[in-house]
């Protein structure tokens, strides 16, 4: 056992984040007394866990302020935190944790799930976009000292990293752990579908980029479908009012659902969607941890042609890709998919799937699902985070 204590750093309130989840439990099992900090909001759930959690309480919510409240708050904590390496899980949580690192000589661990500053909400706004890319290249090219590492989410972030400061990642994915079988909150839930549709599953942040509007435009072409979105995000309460204004029946938003609920709710799919715009590096190389999850309940995807995610459903061959919107950066606008064709698309996709054998589809499942499951990248994570010691 190694009773060495680490905190990890999020900007997030811990309720959703099952890759952070998923680490933290790791390093639990693997004998590290864990906290886990983030920050409370109005809307947060009560959490159990097993290892420790704080929420701060900020008076920031977005923007700006938000950022630089809670970095200090973090770094004033980390302070005076009893522990003995520091995690920092994406850039918008390393200013603080670095800063406390040298101060206190303490090791650091970073742990990029995306390229930042190519986020969407980021990619339209080139000021901020500049500032977030400075704290890269200020503090990244110091990770390669002794007693730091990091891990990022696909070997293409990586290679790019490494290729921009000398910063070499090691590649932990956003994979789930196995499924739970059964959950009587899930079929409560399910039950209060339509029974006699196909479920279109979307699952994940319902953000700027991620083409919900786009399925919802062709569900009025799919009258046998039920399009499913569970998640909360910037454009949650948009896509509702859109969708109640087009008086879209076959259209449900869930909102936020809990994990053991979403990961039964996923198999009960007949299509998981994620198809992306091609807004900036970030999305481009992406690999959603959504389409790891309908691996995991042998769901068939509906996806984006990107390098990322075309490796993964190309090697397997568990769904179909289609061709990126074209993108105009200067209006920071896709031109959507005809919602006809898409929907065609999807019909064609559910039928291909419905008349392939049984004994096919389960194998392909089961090879994806043996490769993209946490308990291999877990053992990559944790033999990183030992190097920093």
């Amino acid at each position: 056992m190694k009773h060495k204590r680490i905190i990890l750093s999020v900007t997030n309130d811990l309720v959703t984040d099952q890759r952070v989840h998923r680490s933290c439990t790791a390093l639990c099992e693997a004998g590290y007394d864990v906290t886990l900090v983030g920050r409370r909001l109005p809307e947060s759930v009560a959490l159990q866990r097993p290892y420790r959690t704080v929420r701060m309480r900020l008076l920031f919510r977005k923007k700006a302020v938000f950022y630089a409240e809670y970095n200090l708050r973090l770094f004033l904590r980390l302070l005076f935190s009893r522990t003995d390496a520091f995690y920092a899980n994406d850039t918008d949580t390393l200013p603080a944790n670095y800063l406390a690192a040298v101060l206190r000589r303490k090791p650091l661990f970073f742990d990029a799930h995306e390229m930042f500053p190519e986020v969407p909400e980021l990619v339209g706004r080139p000021r901020v976009k500049r500032f977030w890319t400075r704290i890269e290249d200020r503090i990244f090219p110091k990770l390669t000292r002794p007693h730091c590492a990091a891990a990022t989410v696909c070997q293409s972030i990586a290679d790019i990293y490494q290729q921009r400061y000398g910063l070499k990642m090691c590649v932990v994915r956003n994979v789930p752990m196995s499924f739970p079988s059964h959950n009587a909150d899930a079929e409560r839930l399910m039950a209060e579908l339509p029974a006699d549709k196909r479920i279109l599953l979307y699952q994940g942040a319902v953000n700027i980029g991620r083409g919900i509007e786009w399925i919802m435009a062709a569900m009025p072409y799919l009258p046998d479908c039920h399009l499913v979105v569970a998640g909360v995000g910037d454009i949650f309460q948009q896509l509702k009012r859109e969708a109640a204004d087009a008086k879209l029946e076959n259209v449900t938003f869930l909102g936020r659902v809990e994990p053991s609920i979403l990961h039964c709710l996923t198999s009960s799919a007949a299509l998981g969607l994620s198809l992306l715009e091609n807004r900036g590096l970030n999305y481009y190389y992406s690999f959603p941890n959504r389409i790891a999850d309908f691996v995991q309940a042998g769901v068939p995807v509906l996806a984006t042609d990107f390098p990322e995610i075309r490796r993964v459903v190309q090697t397997y061959n568990i769904g179909t890709l289609v061709e990126p919107a074209p993108f105009d950066a200067s209006t920071q606008c896709s031109m959507p998919p005809d919602p006809q064709v898409l929907a065609q698309t999807i019909r064609d996709t559910l039928a291909y799937w419905d008349n392939l054998p049984l004994d096919e589809r389960r194998s392909r499942f089961e090879r994806a699902a043996a490769d993209l499951n946490w308990n291999n990248d877990k053992k990559t994570l944790l033999n990183q985070v030992d190097t920093i010691f």
